[in-house]
């Protein structure tokens, strides 16, 4: 019985040595393989393609996503495509032909870039979805962008505040409504944000679209191209406010478009012999529209603070290429048509003449020397 019990005994703790060398093994075996992830992933090449450099926009978001990828030890490739597809097509193919070890990829038409996202599978390269979600692929691995349907509301609420709705105004107030381009999936959130938000008011009669076009269809700017919408604004005043109607407000889901709508509206007498700019909202806080607004013209716009949303796109890349999970705080509302993309969305602000300062200059954003 002795001897067996001491039997026992070294059992026991030859089978605790045994797991516990089992557990340190294994512990070993996971820290080379995070190592050797980190390591895999030190200087990598990151393949950065963006929509164009005619917005200023896109120019800050290239520059921001490129600078903090580079402090963390990466090569960049950015590329920017003038809003052609084809050419960012060929830009994604040549990144994976360079070896990029990940894709970031702000899309002119998130449905046209399927092939290549496939290719990019094919390499098993992962790719993060920058602002606008590609659609109809199942090769889009994240999303990081900013609440957009909330951009609708807030552009909406702003109008409706411009219009005096919120101090009791009962209005009726002649609206006009523009939409973004419908090849950009964030379009259709601004606009049924704004929707949500104006929808009842045009309900009630508090908000009138006299031209009549309040379907999406109707209002949509394709490529977001301001010339395009002061033509419509032109085509709008021509035919349904020649007989001395007065536009009271215009939803203007983009900065860009403003400013085209802004010189229509002045084209055909506003902000000029005693008759103010209607209210026209806005968004992306480009410097043109701030100074804008500062001069009583655009009456808002929503400010996304880009450099907020590079750092959490490039927090996204570091931690897929090191073998991680990237932190999201979305997984139910962003389908690409394929699958429900995992997001990191960003809040926005309204921004007009009362609080540009604080939350423009004060940020840092701009100086107030460039909004001179």
């Amino acid at each position: 019985m002795r001897l067996g019990r001491i039997g026992g005994v070294v059992s026991v703790i030859a089978l605790a040595a045994t797991m516990t060398a089992c557990g340190s093994s294994q512990k070993t075996v996971d820290a080379e393989a995070t190592g050797s992830a980190a390591a895999g992933s030190a200087g990598a090449l990151i393949g950065v393609t963006m929509p164009t450099k005619s917005s200023e926009r896109w120019i800050h978001d290239g520059d921001n996503v490129k600078s903090q990828l580079e402090k963390l030890g990466y090569k960049v490739d950015l590329q920017y495509a003038e809003n052609d597809i084809p050419t960012q097509a060929n830009q994604i193919e040549n990144q994976i032909t360079k070896g990029a070890k990940l894709l970031i990829i702000a899309s002119i038409d998130g449905t046209a870039i399927t092939s290549q996202l496939q290719q990019a599978a094919d390499n098993k390269i992962p790719v993060i979805a920058y602002d606008r979600l590609i659609r109809n692929s199942p090769n889009v691995d994240y999303y990081a962008t900013f609440d957009n349907f909330k951009v609708g509301v807030q552009q909406a609420t702003s109008l409706l505040k411009g219009l005096g709705v919120e101090d009791g105004e009962k209005g009726p107030f002649n609206v006009e409504l523009f939409g973004g381009s419908p090849d950009d999936n964030n379009a259709t959130f601004f606009w049924n944000g704004a929707m949500s938000v104006l929808k009842p008011k045009i309900d009630d009669g508090t908000v009138v679209v006299k031209s009549g076009q309040t379907d999406f269809k109707q209002a949509a700017i394709l490529r977001w191209d301001p010339a395009t919408a002061q033509k419509r604004m032109e085509d709008i005043l021509t035919k349904t406010y020649a007989s001395g109607a007065k536009v009271d407000g215009v939803l203007s889901p983009y900065d860009g478009l403003s400013i085209g709508i802004l010189s229509a509206l002045k084209s055909s007498g506003y902000g000029t012999g005693g008759q103010p700019y209607p209210i026209v909202t806005g968004q992306d806080a480009e410097l043109a529209s701030v100074k804008s607004i500062v001069a009583g013209e655009q009456y808002s716009t929503i400010f996304k603070d880009t450099r907020k949303l590079a750092e959490q796109t490039v927090k996204m890349a570091d931690a897929v290429l090191k073998g991680g999970k990237p932190e999201v705080n979305n997984t139910k509302d962003y389908d690409n048509g394929n699958k429900v993309v995992p997001s990191y969305l960003l809040d926005p602000v309204i921004v007009d003449k009362s609080n540009y300062k604080d939350v423009i200059v004060g940020s840092g954003y701009y100086t107030e020397d460039q909004l001179k």
